[in-house]
Parts: structure tokens; C-alpha cells; sequence
């Protein structure tokens, strides 16, 4: 069961991919042949457990994928109602997982929604079958195989007319598989009757389909032919399956944990180093000690760069999870709504991956609730009747940007203006003082809310700094921007994989801090002669520019001792050079960056934390929001 609730979700993230290309492309054979192997294989795999609802809804999916297969334009309601069957599955596979059982009404969902597939399977408006396409399921046992499908239902008196059913059946050229089933029900052996033939003889040949009818031509009232592509899913696209290994993440994490553990270890080989090197004649063994660090830098950096690899996964998974929501969601809000997706292909750390699911649904709640407007405004504004939303992730510079668009009406910025100024949050004035960027930004303010009632999909207290929490847990932020009447765009960003940091250890006083290496433009010393009073501010001249100087001590509240000069980092924040004063330079290393959480989780000014070879906490700051 395990088993089939992965691969479950996989087959039916991947029919709703394939439905949402047929809506728009009904013509398109590829992605009709990827939705019916997966509409097929999830089928199969539902007999393997008493999941008679499930098999019952996807078996007529499967005849009418089939008829379109054959030929047959899809029914009107056609793919809408493909697609309610696999938002059906999607859900019992959750509630499988949760309780073990489909729920009580499953059977009669069931039911109806295979009659509802059946009437469109038989739509009178529609052509027939073609006379060879064969009125049977081919069985799963034939997935994957290419050739000439054969049905021989041999007569009940066959055997008076002097046919051998198993003889012409295997006289047929290039057998390659063989299913032999009951016509009807045995029954009790005392009702047996030996003379009546009861067989339904099912069997592939690679043989052409010219020679295949040839063998069966003294029975062709009795035969069914149909030509097979491959049906194995693992190969759409006929290209070789990928080798895969199913793990247990629980694994994975803790093979994490230890590259992560190595990498701090290591890094206690440099005191080993300097120690030795202050002893008698430890010169040579400093430096052999130095060598073998350099050696296991590069070991361990392979190491933790091959396990990040591991920890990748698609977004896909999570992306195929939205489109049947957006479809509840806005059913219930009475929209019609498309959804994009676009990206689903980028790998990112399995940790980012799993926290995405709740903000990205808050977003799309909000898109779908806030953002598209109903249909009649809409019209007025000139908008097709339909609001689009798309949900598209890219890699970018070692980090994963995911974006949330929508067609919609935009943010309403006088309105966040009046709900801050209602709730306390800002004073009239300074609420009016705001740019638009800023009055956006106030969305993220604790507790923020514009929905004026409460709902089953908005207006419960519940506001984006939930999402902008959950992106901060995640080492990324979240952005928004938007255009009056034109939309708005919840944008992500974060880490694409797990990654060493390389970083600068500084002391401040007592205390040491890390810094980003990647920030760090150049070190110098100043002298207190060269630093400048500028206001309530000082500076120092770099070659022939004039950059502000910033105690680092003063910002991290140790303080800053007097001394006749200075260690200044300079950095580029926000674009502009910034001097940062400190009272040394420590050491330069990599490290594993994790971000805060619990209760020190908004702390200000703190990216993240490491441990030092020694145990010590030492925090990463952010120099940025430290001169904010």
C-alpha cells in the first residue's frame, strides 16, 4: 500500500498534466497516450487491494480515453469529467493514507461517476469504434510490450466443429505472452461440462498483423485484433528508463546530518596545525597536518556536494498538487480559473520542497479569493471571463525562484492604507507617506488581514506573514508586487540546494560573527586619522571614493573598543560600498548555514547560524537589514 500511494500520486500528477494539454489541444496524440498510461497503470494497480470504487471510476476513464484513442472526437464534458475522476482519486489516496479505507460513500461516488463516463463513452453524436479496435481491456500483464494484440473467445461447441482452441493458439507466430480466463464462471464441478468450451484465450504476437490474422482465418468470427504501442509509463517518451532507488528520506536526512557534522570536524585540523606549529621542531608537522586538511577540504566538500545532489527532487510533485485545489477553490468561490505551471522540472533540496506546500497555497488562496475578480467585472474591464493564474520556478545563482501570478484586479494600495491605519498598525500621515512598495509591504505585518468577512478560504487572521515565516525557515525570502488592474506576483526565492557557505569570522569584543563571503568586497586597515565625522556619522576614504564607516560592534550591541586602527570589512549592501569596522579577522571557512528557528526565528539581523570546531554557536549576519 506503501508502495502504491507514491506511485499512485505520480500517475495521477501525471494524467492531470496530460488532461490540462488535452483541454487546450484536444488534437495532441502525445499527451492523450501519457494520460492513458497512467489512467491504465493506476487502474492495475487498484486490483492489488479492495478498491472496487476507484477501479470502477477509472476503468471507464480508460474506455474513453481508448475511444479517443481510436479515433472518436471527445464528448462534450469529455476531459471535464476525466479530470474529476482524477481529482477523485487524488483525494482517496489522501484519505487511504490517513485512514487506511476509502470513506463510506465511496462506492456510490463510484458508480455514479463511471455511469456519468459511460453516457459519454456512448455518445450517439459521436462515430462507433473502428470495426478492428477491440471491444475487451487489454490486460495488464501486456503493459510495455509492442505487437498484435489477439482476443479469442472460442464458440461453446467449438469442439463439435473440430477446433482446438490451445492447438491455433499456439500455432500463432511470435507468441510472446499468453492470459487464459473463463468466458463465464465455472461454478460447482458437479455442473462441468467438459464438452462446452469456457475460454477466453488473450495473447500478444510480434508478428505483423497480416501474418497474425492468416493463423487465426478458419476462426475470424471468434478474434479480435488490435496493434499495441508501448504502454510501459516508465518509458513515454521511448527513450531507456532511469535506474532509481526508492529511499527513506529518515535515511537520506541523517546522511545529511553526518556530511554536515564532517564538515564541522574538519575544520578543528587547523588548530591541530597552529598548535603543533608552536612546539619544538613541529614546524614539518604543522605542515603535514596542513596537507591532510587540504586533502580532507576537498573530500568532504565532494562528499556534501554529491549528498545535496541526493536531496534533490523535482517540483513537480508539489506543482501537480495545486491544480485540483485552484479548481475546488474556485468552484466554491463561484471563478472560473486556469492554471500554469511551468518549472516542474527544476530539482531543489527535498527540505525546501516539502516546506513549500502551505505558503504556496495561502498565495493561491489568495490569488483566487483577492485577486481574480468575478466574471462579470471581468467582462467590464475587458478581461476574458476565466482569470489565469501561473505558478513557475526557474533556477537562478544557486537559488529557486517561484512565482504566483495572476491576471487579476491587482492590490488595492488605499485600501491597505485605510486597514493599517484602522487596526493601529500606522498613523495617517505616515500611512499616506508611504510609497506603493512600502504600503505592499505592510501585507507581511503580523496579523494582517483585508478580508472584511470570514470564510472557508480567507478572513481567519491567518496573513502573509505566515508565508514570509515559512520562506525565512526555509534560508529564502518572499516578495510581492502588483499593477493596478493588471494582477499581482508573490515571488520566492530560495536555496537550491544544500550548499557549503563560505564565510569570514570576525570578532566584535569577545564575541565572533560570521559574514558571507559572497557580500565581502575587499578588508583594509584604517587609522583613526583617516576616518571622517560626517553628521551623526563617520566615513573613510577608499583609493578615491568616500564610503560610510559602520561600527559592526555598535550594530551587535558589544560595543566598540578604542584603538589606534582599525580592521574595516568592505561590503556591497544594497548596491552602495559600506565600510564595517571590527576588532579582527578571525579565520575564513566553509560552512553548513542552517536558518533560525524557534523563537530566535525572526531574530533581526541574523541569517543563520554554524557550529565552530570547537562547539561554538556562531551566528551569520546580515548586513543588510543590520544598516536598514
Amino acid at each position: 500500500m506503501a508502495q502504491f500511494l507514491v506511485e499512485g500520486r505520480e500517475l495521477v500528477a501525471e494524467a492531470g498534466r496530460e488532461l490540462s494539454v488535452l483541454a487546450q489541444r484536444p488534437e495532441d496524440a502525445v499527451a492523450l497516450d501519457g494520460c492513458f498510461r497512467a489512467i491504465h497503470t493506476l487502474k492495475g494497480s487498484t486490483g492489488l487491494f479492495d478498491l472496487q470504487p476507484m477501479g470502477l471510476m477509472l476503468h471507464a476513464a480508460e474506455d474513453l480515453l481508448s475511444a479517443m484513442r481510436e479515433g472518436q472526437p471527445a464528448a462534450t464534458g469529455g476531459f471535464e469529467a476525466l479530470l474529476d475522476v482524477v481529482d477523485q482519486v487524488d483525494r482517496w489516496l489522501d484519505t487511504l493514507e490517513r485512514d487506511g479505507a476509502l470513506p463510506s460513500g465511496a462506492a456510490s461516488v463510484g458508480r455514479a461517476a463511471e455511469r456519468r463516463l459511460r453516457d459519454l463513452t456512448s455518445d450517439p453524436a459521436s462515430p462507433g469504434r473502428k470495426p478492428d479496435a477491440p471491444g475487451w481491456h487489454i490486460p495488464p500483464e501486456f503493459a510495455g510490450l509492442v505487437g498484435t494484440a489477439i482476443r479469442y473467445t472460442p464458440r461453446a461447441d467449438c469442439y463439435f466443429s473440430g477446433d482446438d482452441p490451445l492447438a491455433i493458439i499456439a500455432a500463432t507466430p511470435g507468441l510472446t505472452a499468453l492470459r487464459l480466463s473463463p468466458r463465464e464462471a465455472w461454478g460447482p464441478l458437479d455442473h462441468y461440462d467438459p464438452f462446452a468450451c469456457n475460454l477466453v484465450i488473450e495473447a500478444v504476437s510480434t508478428a505483423d498483423r497480416a501474418t497474425v490474422e492468416a493463423a487465426f482465418r478458419f476462426v475470424a468470427d471468434q478474434v479480435e485484433f488490435v496493434e499495441l504501442t508501448n504502454l510501459d509509463p516508465a518509458a513515454p517518451d521511448g527513450t531507456a528508463a532511469r535506474r532509481t532507488l526508492r529511499v527513506d528520506a529518515a535515511r537520506v536526512d541523517r546522511l545529511a546530518d553526518l556530511a554536515d557534522d564532517l564538515v564541522i570536524a574538519k575544520g578543528g585540523l587547523a588548530e591541530l596545525a597552529a598548535q603543533a606549529e608552536t612546539l619544538p621542531g613541529g614546524h614539518a608537522l604543522g605542515q603535514a597536518l596542513r596537507g591532510r586538511q587540504a586533502q580532507l577540504d576537498r573530500l568532504v566538500g565532494d562528499l556534501h556536494a554529491t549528498v545535496g545532489r541526493v536531496r534533490l527532487v523535482p517540483l513537480s510533485p508539489l506543482f501537480a498538487r495545486f491544480p485540483r485545489l485552484a479548481r475546488d477553490i474556485a468552484r466554491s468561490l463561484g471563478k472560473s480559473v486556469t492554471l500554469e505551471i511551468e518549472g516542474g522540472e527544476i530539482e531543489v533540496d527535498k527540505t525546501v520542497v516539502d516546506g513549500l506546500f502551505d505558503p504556496l497555497l495561502h498565495v493561491l488562496r489568495n490569488a483566487l479569493d483577492h485577486g481574480i475578480e468575478p466574471a462579470e467585472l471581468r467582462r467590464a474591464a475587458g478581461k476574458p471571463d476565466a482569470g489565469n493564474i501561473r505558478l513557475t520556478a526557474r533556477a537562478s545563482a544557486g537559488h529557486v525562484v517561484i512565482e504566483v501570478a495572476d491576471d487579476g484586479a491587482g492590490i488595492d494600495i488605499g485600501h491597505i492604507r485605510e486597514v493599517a491605519v484602522t487596526r493601529g498598525i500606522l498613523g495617517r500621515e505616515a500611512a499616506d507617506a508611504l510609497d506603493d512598495a512600502a504600503a505592499i509591504e505592510l501585507i507581511f505585518t503580523p496579523g494582517f488581514s483585508t478580508a472584511s468577512t470570514v470564510s472557508e478560504v480567507s478572513g481567519r487572521g491567518v496573513g502573509m506573514d505566515v508565508v514570509r515565516s515559512a520562506a525565512a525557515r526555509l534560508g529564502g525570502r518572499v516578495t510581492v508586487e502588483s499593477l493596478a488592474g493588471q494582477g499581482a506576483t508573490a515571488r520566492f526565492v530560495l536555496p537550491l540546494a544544500m550548499v557549503l557557505t563560505r564565510i569570514m569570522v570576525v570578532a566584535c569584543g569577545s564575541e565572533r560573527y560570521g559574514l558571507a563571503l559572497d557580500a565581502v568586497v575587499q578588508t583594509t586597515r584604517v587609522t583613526s586619522d583617516d576616518i571622517i565625522p560626517i553628521r551623526d556619522g563617520r566615513a573613510f576614504q577608499l583609493r578615491d571614493q568616500a564610503l560610510p564607516l559602520v561600527s559592526l560592534g555598535g550594530l551587535v550591541g558589544t560595543g566598540e573598543e578604542a584603538r589606534a586602527s582599525r580592521r574595516v570589512i568592505v561590503a556591497k549592501v544594497r548596491g552602495e560600498l559600506v565600510g564595517f569596522s571590527v576588532d579582527a579577522i578571525v579565520e575564513r571557512m566553509d560552512a553548513v548555514v542552517r536558518p533560525m528557528n524557534g523563537l530566535l526565528s525572526g531574530a533581526p539581523g541574523v541569517t543563520g547560524t554554524t557550529l565552530l570546531s570547537d562547539g561554538t554557536v556562531l551566528m551569520i549576519l546580515d548586513l543588510a537589514e543590520l544598516v536598514a
